[in-house]
């Protein structure tokens, strides 16, 4: 059978995998090696194989698979998913072009667009990429990028992509999806009319806390070379046994998905309507802006969840330090369960900018932990 015909869960386990011609092994080795003989001199092995920052095995591996998951023709694997944005922005954008983000962006896509491009003449514009005539509004004749996360970080808001598609197309800039949150398992944002999909792979693509990576997808040969050349060029790769371990992860990313969703809704339905909680941020919810959109867009609606504290600040600090499964650490996406505070941790660097986020917010990353532990704990911390 051909690969576009399989299920997402085989494609996940078996595409760029097959057992080692040589010994058999039906793991993808761990290729640790820097450099590779060639067949004469300029002779490379198939697969172009001739240094490990250019190129190897187990990362083609990892490349492959990803690209089979997120439907796109190529897939290059990054060092960290910042490392990705990085090769990303500074492909498309040259001095004086324009890029519209998200209004309630990462705080580290924010960072690099307002503290560091913006040093080389990048201009910016933050925007809720929900409300489509907000971003016609905010498009230049200079604007390269519409830049979008759905759901986005932290406060689960919700883009339409076959809109912010067409509305690229129409005025020639690039629309790119970080679909890192939904994951290729809830979301296909290649299929829905994006020309390129981002990922940090260090969340749920791993899955597991252990490993830092990210990707970049598309369809479009032409702008896959001039990234991958960029990524050779500046070094952005991960090695060997990060991309092992990346690709380890995806191989139950659905059965893990599953669960994250499970245990998310089982944690909004106890947060909904208790009185230290003034408000649940989660694109389930009926009552959610975004939630007709997500249904159309997404299989399930993901295991982040934030939420507001009526206590203000203070009370959100004491819930984000009193949980005891909920570990208070950043990132996300792993099979533990993970809380903080944005305001003074994954966003601090929005802090006084048109992205700061409420400083009452706390935002959590749902494990696949028992849901009835993870309600509890959550109880125990509101009192």
């Amino acid at each position: 059978m051909s690969d576009e015909r399989l299920g997402f869960e085989t494609r996940a386990i078996h595409s760029g995998q097959k057992p080692d011609p040589r010994t058999g092994a039906v793991i993808v080795p761990i290729y640790a090696t820097s450099t590779y003989a060639q067949d004469g001199v300029g002779g490379l092995r198939e697969g172009g194989y001739e240094y490990s920052r250019t190129a190897n095995p187990t990362r083609t591996a990892l490349e492959e698979c990803l690209a089979s998951l997120e439907g796109t023709r190529h897939a290059l694997a990054f060092a960290s998913g910042m490392a990705a944005t990085d090769v990303a922005l500074r492909t498309l954008c040259r001095p004086g072009d324009h890029v519209v983000i998200p209004n309630d962006a990462y705080g580290g896509t924010f960072r690099l667009i307002d503290k560091v491009l913006a040093q080389w003449g990048v201009e910016h514009t933050p925007v809720d990429l929900s409300n489509v005539d907000s971003v016609r509004a905010a498009i230049r004749p200079t604007t390269k990028v519409i830049w979008c996360e759905t759901p986005t970080n932290p406060l689960l808001g919700i883009a339409d992509i076959p809109a912010l598609a067409a509305l690229a197309r129409e005025h020639g800039a690039k629309f790119v999806v970080d679909n890192t949150f939904a994951t290729p398992y809830l979301q296909s944002p290649a299929d829905l009319g994006a020309d390129i999909v981002l990922h940090s792979t260090t969340k749920y693509l791993g899955g597991h806390s252990d490993v830092v990576g990210g990707a970049l997808l598309t369809s479009d040969s032409e702008l896959n070379e001039r990234f991958d050349f960029l990524r050779n060029g500046a070094g952005a790769v991960p090695g060997p046994f990060d991309a092992y371990l990346t690709l380890r992860g995806v191989k139950t990313l659905a059965v893990r998905m599953e669960r994250h969703c499970d245990n998310a809704e089982r944690v909004v339905e106890a947060l909904r309507g208790h009185e230290k909680v003034t408000h649940v941020y989660y694109p389930g919810l009926a009552e959610h802006p975004g939630h007709e959109v997500a249904a159309k867009q997404m299989r399930r609606f993901g295991g982040m969840v934030s939420f507001t504290c009526k206590g203000g600040v203070d009370e959100a600090l004491r819930v984000a330090a009193g949980t005891k499964l909920f570990i208070l650490g950043e990132s996300l996406g792993g099979v533990e369960s993970l809380i903080e505070h944005p305001g003074k941790m994954t966003h601090a660097s929005t802090a006084g900018s048109m992205l700061q986020v409420p400083d009452d917010l706390v935002r959590l990353s749902v494990g696949i932990e028992d849901g009835t532990d993870l309600v509890a704990d959550l109880l125990n911390a509101l009192g």
